[in-house]
């Protein structure tokens, strides 16, 4: 009877597997046609999100046309994928939340690759790399050689809102005031005014503003985080991803990155 049951229990089964819903798969072929590269190569204009306040990464010339280190790196990728490029000029902390809700491409605006931010955004691998430096008061703060003396009571410390230095900042430097302002500009002129010990900014950016402010600022030059920019797309794109990278390969290899570099910051590092 065992023996019975056992036989009718496995003809059931067979008998289930072959009459039940078939299950789609998904094809490459799918993949392809869903992809954002398929989407942007037929729309034949690639939208990217940029806040036109970095120099020299980018900005706006007295023309008003946006110029600069990452609009190069956009324009040529528009070019190499034979489409129109757009730019989407916004406010820093509407890029992300433009991305994730298909309002933009992509964004290539000077933005660091986390590991927090990967969690809702997909990053190539980095076109360029630097590091968080500081710029000092000359007045509150000329004696600190190392942004470890900043971390103290009474210490002053100006951050732009939304940045891995607000992020830093506020892990790093918890016995420090931390000001928070929307433009760095703003974060700037509280250091050179003397209302702030330190402005915590890319390696770049430091440089130019204390070249700018040589009697009001000193600089910190050697940075003491890794900050790698790269380019952001939506999360779940292996073809619009793997075709990036392979952009940033090419580019890379033909000298066209190292070009590029040099025309942005040769005068500004010396290298």
């Amino acid at each position: 009877m065992v023996r019975f049951i056992r036989i009718i229990s496995l003809a059931f089964v067979a008998l289930t597997m072959c009459c039940g819903p078939a299950v789609s798969a998904t094809t490459p072929f799918d993949i392809y046609e869903g992809s954002n590269l398929r989407k942007i190569v037929q729309r034949g204009t690639l939208v990217v999100g940029m806040e036109l306040k970095f120099w020299p990464f980018e900005y706006v010339d007295k023309e008003g046309n946006p110029v600069g280190f990452d609009v190069d790196i956009a324009k040529t990728l528009a070019d190499r994928l034979g489409v129109k490029l757009e730019i989407k000029d916004m406010e820093w902390t509407g890029l992300i939340p433009a991305l994730t809700a298909g309002k933009i491409d992509l964004i290539i605006s000077g933005i660091s690759g986390t590991l927090e931010r990967a969690k809702s955004i997909t990053f190539t691998s980095p076109y360029f790399t630097t590091g968080l430096c500081a710029l000092l008061s000359a007045k509150r703060a000329g004696d600190v050689k190392n942004v470890d003396a900043l971390n103290a009571p009474g210490r002053v410390l100006a951050v732009k809102t939304g940045t891995t230095a607000d992020l830093v900042a506020t892990k790093k430097f918890t016995k420090a005031t931390i000001n928070r302002y929307k433009d760095e500009t703003a974060c700037v002129q509280e250091v050179v005014a003397g209302r702030a010990d330190a402005f915590f900014y890319d390696q770049i950016s430091i440089a130019k503003h204390h070249k700018q402010n040589p009697e009001a600022t000193k600089a910190i030059l050697k940075p003491f985080t890794y900050e790698p920019f790269c380019i952001a797309l939506q999360k779940g794109d292996f073809d619009w991803w793997q075709w990036l990278e392979m952009y940033l390969t090419t580019i890379k290899a033909d000298g066209t990155l190292d070009a590029l570099h040099d025309k942005y910051f040769k005068d500004i590092l010396g290298k």
